[in-house]
């Protein structure tokens, strides 16, 4: 393999740690399911969001644009993108313990109409079943990117107008298609924001101890 060849398949293979991606839906998938006891979340808050099923556009692009976002930053800042992804699979993987000991549901409406967008609302209705609600992994993930470009170097004008707006309409979506509450949505930024903050301490202090004179290093093993 050439020298340039090798050294391009070097700088970008961090990014194969993307294909855990696949790894966690298929878990998604074995808790999208009722329990014996399923519960609801739903407050008048909810109730009075209406149905808006051309908002089923910004949450069906979601992965892809979670994707993207996860690529500029590797392209920036690839410790950043590290500790994005690492995150994202720390909430979820939390995300899907809850699901297995306290399911909620949110009532669906039903849709009639053979428009694309109707359509597009079906398909996702039937690929995703009215479970796995409380956190919401949308929403997580979408303040995910949101806090992670804030703690970055590189935020400019642009690049907050573009995540910031997107995943403040992602997270709006879930409520006004009726796939998540409230509460699944507040739960889901709280969860990221702690997760988030707890990584960026945790590199912090093994930076602090790496960079410490050896003095110092020796002191504290005396």
């Amino acid at each position: 393999m050439p020298a340039s060849l090798k050294g391009i398949v070097k700088r970008f293979l961090p990014l194969t740690s993307m294909l855990i991606f696949p790894v966690m839906g298929w878990l998604y998938a074995l808790t999208n399911n009722s329990s014996s006891q399923v519960y609801s979340l739903m407050t008048d808050l909810d109730r009075a969001f209406p149905f808006v099923k051309i908002f089923v556009l910004p949450y069906s692009i979601w992965i892809f644009y979670l994707y993207a976002c996860l690529v500029y930053f590797f392209m920036k800042d690839p410790a950043l993108y590290a500790r994005t992804l690492i995150t994202y699979v720390i909430c979820a993987l939390f995300c899907y313990g809850v699901y297995m000991v306290f399911q909620t549901t949110v009532p669906r409406p039903a849709i009639e109409g053979t428009d694309p967008i109707t359509r597009l609302l079906a398909f996702v209705y039937g690929r995703d079943q009215p479970y796995n609600c409380f956190p919401s992994i949308h929403c997580f993930s979408s303040y995910l990117v949101m806090k992670a470009l804030y703690t970055s170097s590189f935020r400019n004008r642009l690049n907050q107008t573009l995540i910031y707006g997107m995943s403040s309409l992602i997270i709006m979506s879930t409520f006004f298609i009726k796939q998540h509450v409230f509460l699944d949505a507040i739960a889901g930024i709280l969860l990221a924001e702690v997760v988030y903050r707890l990584l960026v301490h945790l590199s912090s202090t093994r930076e602090a101890r790496r960079t410490k004179p050896v003095s110092q290093q020796r002191q504290m093993g005396a």
